[in-house]
């Protein structure tokens, strides 16, 4: 965050009295501005109204020098040539029953999938009254008591901005001060945040809930959209209390888990300070401060932000190399040490590097692929992954618009130690599997549950070596093992059902032939 200290400092290099010109623009500012194009005249306003308040003006650069990839990213549902599905989650009843529907125009078209159709940047549409308005709305709420503990640093990050993520730019932070002026009545702690963000929450949990429907909702909801549903995802959930929070100078972030590392999909909650500055997590919408718990394995842990860091991956890339999409982003620091025990993952990779390939990663299995969860910088071959989740699988990678497998998958057990896992194809073994698994939704989230076999399903069993191999087709029995003879040994395996949605978890066998999930 070296921009803060370096915006002060060039700040109390002029007087307040002196109108800002071109020439004291910081660096970072004045290549935003340059992006902005058009609408550099509504950014310049801002700082000029800014000038005589160098605090204010430090605000206003800090959000503008920011800006750059920050949009409302628009998508559409299209087919495999590109042919726009028509589709509406909410004219289903419930999630169930939209899956069907969503997998019933499958059979009938092929894979349909969003695709993203328009971006509407920040830089080249925001107006100067919405930022003028946002950022004098923000300093009055910095002034409540139970913000006093906030450095400078800390507001812009956490209290001054204006969106959350990638919804639909709009102004919220007006109507949500407004609106929660009665908790004023019943404070017993004005110098307590965790108490404003419990009363806050409260309120949000009367009128908002978590609905599945939305995970294939295409965008993110502005503020407008959240009062109109009174539903979402969670990363909806999140920023209606980020938003709610905000208002009234309440610190709170977003942190999420790109891909779980032992089930489906991904997830997103919310964090905020207590007074002494330590991090308390909580569901917008759902659970409170000290109340809220995190039951899936965690690998990596990021927090979205609205500064730009610039020692992220996209940050750093040679111009033009392919970097997996959860990994692209410039607005996200990485927090799994604030959560879970970590240890640094150094690899020699045993694959050659593919040409112009500067990065290797390391993928979690989710939802029936092999996705990235982190990267490191290549050199002679090796790589070093830090702050990585423990009792995990892991498979090594490079990337060209896909994964490309680099060495064998590896357990990182509890001590740090990897453990891997190359298919023995001559010393074969005979085993016995009693169950698979299949996702549930727990709150607003997945978690995995074994689930024993039920009549006349074919189920087909894999093993990795460097690709999913196939060894065998067995038809199942009601709560009857499959037996599966003289199979590979050593190696990481995965049943699923034929014609299933591929969502079982991958699997060892143990010294004593039991199934361990991964």
């Amino acid at each position: 965050m070296k921009i803060f200290y370096s915006l002060f400092l060039i700040l109390i290099l002029f007087s307040c009295e002196q109108k800002t010109s071109i020439l004291d623009y910081p660096k970072d500012v004045k290549k935003a501005l340059e992006l902005a194009k058009t609408n550099r005249y509504e950014l310049e306003k801002v700082i000029q109204h800014y000038a005589n308040d160098s605090l204010k003006l430090a605000a206003a650069y800090f959000l503008i020098a920011n800006m750059p990839g920050q949009a409302y990213y628009k998508a559409k549902l299209v087919d495999t040539s590109g042919t726009k599905v028509p589709f509406d989650v909410l004219n289903y009843s419930d999630y169930t029953h939209m899956v069907a529907a969503w997998d019933s125009i499958e059979k009938k078209i092929g894979k349909i999938d969003y695709t993203r159709d328009t971006v509407i940047y920040d830089l080249q549409v925001i107006k100067s009254d919405f930022l003028i308005k946002n950022i004098d709305l923000a300093f009055m709420a910095w002034e409540s008591p139970w913000s006093e503990q906030l450095n400078f640093e800390q507001f812009c990050e956490y209290v001054l901005p204006y969106r959350g993520s990638n919804e639909p730019l709009e102004e919220w932070r007006e109507n949500l001060y407004n609106q929660y002026t009665y908790l004023l009545d019943s404070i017993k702690n004005f110098n307590d945040p965790i108490e404003i963000a419990i009363k806050i929450n409260n309120n949000l949990k009367s009128w908002y809930k978590f609905d599945a429907r939305f995970y294939r909702h295409p965008t993110d909801l502005s503020y407008s959209q959240m009062k109109n549903y009174k539903m979402g995802r969670c990363e909806d959930m999140t920023n209606l209390a980020i938003f709610a929070m905000r208002s009234q100078g309440v610190p709170v972030m977003s942190d999420y888990v790109p891909y779980w590392p032992n089930t489906g999909n991904n997830h997103a909650w919310n964090a905020t300070l207590d007074k002494k500055g330590k991090t308390v997590i909580f569901m917008g919408g759902l659970d409170n401060p000290y109340e809220y718990k995190l039951n899936n394995k965690k690998s990596k842990v990021y927090r979205k932000t609205f500064s730009i860091q610039k020692n992220n991956i996209a940050s750093i890339a040679p111009k033009g190399e392919s970097i997996p999409r959860w990994l692209s982003g410039k607005h996200y620091t990485d927090v799994t040490k604030d959560y879970i025990k970590v240890t640094n993952v150094n690899m020699k990779m045993q694959k050659k590097v593919p040409d112009s390939c500067h990065f290797a990663y390391l993928c979690v299995f989710n939802s029936g692929k092999w996705k990235a969860i982190e990267w490191g910088e290549l050199k002679d071959n090796k790589a070093t992954f830090k702050d990585m989740g423990m009792d995990i699988a892991y498979l090594p990678a490079y990337f060209r618009d896909s994964i490309i497998p680099s060495s064998p998958v590896f357990i990182l057990n509890n001590k740090g130690e990897k453990i891997y896992y190359q298919a023995d194809t001559i010393n074969k073994i005979d085993i016995s599997l009693y169950s698979t698994t299949h996702r549930t939704i727990v709150k607003t989230t997945d978690e995995i549950e074994t689930s024993a076999f039920e009549n006349n399903d074919k189920y087909i069993l894999y093993y990795w070596d460097y690709q999913w191999k196939s060894i065998d087709t067995l038809i199942s029995q009601k709560n009857q093992a499959l037996h599966f003879k003289q199979i590979p040994s050593n190696a990481l395996y995965w049943l699923i059902k034929k014609d299933g949605n591929k969502e079982e978890r991958i699997f060892t066998i143990n010294e004593n032939g039991k199934q361990i999930w991964w």
